[in-house]
């Protein structure tokens, strides 16, 4: 595997020099350019197409999750040559996440990550895999198990929507449901895991979980793990 190169959108500058010294010090990471704020940002993903983009939540121009969303909507490329976007920021509600996820978003990290969780969230990232800090992750979780399936934005936060599954996904989940060990596998993909993580953690060989997930993603008619975990969490797949 090549280096990743990276790009840093926040506008805290304490933070992101912070950010660009522990991530250079890092092997197979390079950091290609930083920005302090959005519309610097969409500038720096047009010119550097970096691997991954980390993006903070809250620049001051226009939110991350707007980034976002416009580079994305901007680059429909296939998956595996797309810029990837890595959320950094503060927030820990559930709406925050959906709303993310909604935008495009591929990750999403808690700012007080240490060094060694953020470069294996980058490489998860960078190789496809949707990744949640895990106290987000469990937060979500427990709110899709006690909500219905549609979930929306907040009054004060309506950038973004995230409603119902469509009528089409509804009737595929119903023609083909997931067996409860698919659910099991699924859970653990919106947390984050790696395959051999989730083989670690249910006890199977790491083939089986590749078998697994490559069932759920045809269920689902998902292209990757990233859509998966989505429409996971929008639907309440994983209640």
């Amino acid at each position: 595997m090549g280096e990743i190169s990276v790009a840093l959108i926040e506008d805290h500058d304490l933070t992101r020099v912070g950010l660009k010294a522990a991530l250079q010090r890092q092997e197979g990471i390079q950091v290609v350019g930083e920005a302090a704020n959005a519309a610097q940002g969409l500038k720096l993903l047009e010119a550097s197409r970096p691997d991954v983009a980390i993006v903070d939540i809250g620049l001051p121009d226009m939110d991350g999750i707007e980034l976002t969303r416009r580079f994305k909507q901007s680059h429909p490329e296939p998956a595996e040559e797309r810029t990837k976007v890595l959320i950094l920021t503060m927030h820990d509600s559930e709406d925050s996440v959906l709303a993310a996820f909604a935008a495009g978003a591929d990750s999403y990290c808690m700012k007080d990550i240490s060094t060694d969780r953020l470069v294996e969230a980058l490489h998860s990232t960078y190789g496809g895999n949707s990744w949640i800090d895990p106290a987000i992750a469990t937060i979500v979780l427990r709110q899709m198990r006690h909500s219905p399936a549609g979930v929306g934005a907040t009054e004060t936060d309506k950038k973004v929507s995230i409603g119902a599954v469509e009528p089409e996904y509804e009737q595929l989940l119903e023609n083909y449901p997931l067996t409860e060990r698919e659910l099991e596998v699924l859970e653990l993909i919106v947390a984050g895991c790696s395959n051999a993580a989730i083989a670690e953690k249910l006890y199977i060989t790491v083939g089986t979980v590749k078998t697994h997930v490559r069932n759920i993603l045809n269920k689902l008619c998902a292209d990757d793990r990233t859509q998966a975990a989505v429409l996971a969490l929008r639907s309440g797949l994983i209640g």
